[in-house]
């Protein structure tokens, strides 16, 4: 089995943290988002995963392209890089990987977290990962039918149709066959809203007979944005198991964790609180604050603040008093 994350999107919704970040690279919990995907993905796939390959931008840098191979190393797989040189859709995005497109695969795009306690029914044709939701209008959902094959592909209806989301996560039996249809699209140049998408070529897989089922998660962790993201980072502190979270190089003077939280290596922390659901990361130091649901990335300070539902970057200096920030790596507020 192999598996595919694109992954070269500029994360717009995500600035500023994803001007010097690409967004998959965020640490949710202590590890970039990407490698918690494929670590969840990996646990539920059944099968031994052979190979990773990422789709990313061409200007990521080799330090990054290094540490996706490594998170692939560390599952027992090969680590492999491809390039989407332009933003032509979701389609076109895996088809840049289709040197790895034959047998059984799974494609997974980089900001969809998840929490399954299931393992993947390899047996299908296609699956499909859905989650019901409130409001689909955002979303791509599926229609099935009373045999809980899907029926219908539609695209952020603003009528209801379902409530079934589509998350971002899909298994299908025969790579080759997905790659087949995705080149269908390119050569006849059939576009949506100017790029081409997999939905499409998943439509015309499903008129020439391949039955797709919906698979369903215990629950559905958005990356979109900032807030999002720390509400993830909260979710994935609560269930996680078997990991250490705090190190034991962290240096605390007359301070509290309340647990749940990730602290990395070298933390000082010094006359402050932090916790529930702070992840604080490796070489930070912070004194008389508060710090709580919030992500904190590498050698950053933190002096005399209250901080909640916040993100701030690497190299950040902090000081003064606020419940939400968002802030950027090398940025110094005093």
């Amino acid at each position: 089995m192999k598996i595919i994350i694109p992954m070269a999107g500029m994360g717009k919704r995500m600035r500023p943290h994803t001007l010097t970040t690409p967004k998959p690279l965020i640490p949710i919990a202590g590890k970039p988002m990407v490698q918690r995907i494929v670590e969840d993905i990996t646990k539920v796939a059944n099968e031994k995963v052979e190979e990773i390959a990422f789709v990313i931008g061409p200007n990521f840098g080799k330090e990054a392209e290094d540490n996706l191979k490594k998170v692939a190393n560390s599952l027992g797989a090969k680590g492999s890089i491809y390039y989407q040189h332009q933003a032509l859709g979701t389609a076109h995005a895996i088809l840049c990987a289709k040197d790895v497109m034959d047998g059984k695969l799974i494609v997974a795009f980089a900001d969809t977290l998840f929490k399954a306690d299931f393992k993947m029914d390899t047996s299908q044709e296609g699956i499909i990962w859905v989650q019901k939701i409130e409001d689909p209008r955002q979303f791509g959902v599926v229609r099935v039918n009373e045999k809980n094959i899907i029926t219908d592909f539609v695209e952020k209806p603003q009528s209801f149709v379902s409530d079934l989301a589509i998350i971002g996560i899909y298994y299908f039996k025969d790579g080759n066959y997905l790659r087949n249809e995705l080149q269908y699209l390119i050569d006849n140049n059939i576009r949506e809203k100017g790029e081409y998408q997999l939905t499409n070529a998943m439509e015309n897989m499903k008129n020439k007979g391949t039955p797709f089922v919906p698979g369903k998660v215990t629950e559905w962790l958005d990356c979109g944005n900032k807030n999002a993201t720390v509400f993830t980072n909260q979710r994935i502190l609560e269930f996680i198991k078997n990991e250490k979270l705090i190190s034991p190089s962290v240096k605390n003077i007359n301070s509290k964790i309340i647990e749940p939280c990730y602290i990395g290596e070298s933390v000082v922390l010094e006359n402050s609180t932090v916790g529930p659901h702070a992840s604080i990361g490796n070489n930070c130091e912070i004194k008389n604050s508060v710090v709580r649901n919030s992500i904190i990335q590498t050698n950053t300070k933190i002096n005399n603040a209250n901080i909640e539902n916040s993100m701030l970057g690497n190299f950040v200096e902090w000081t003064g008093n606020s419940k939400d920030l968002s802030i950027g790596d090398y940025s110094t507020v005093k």
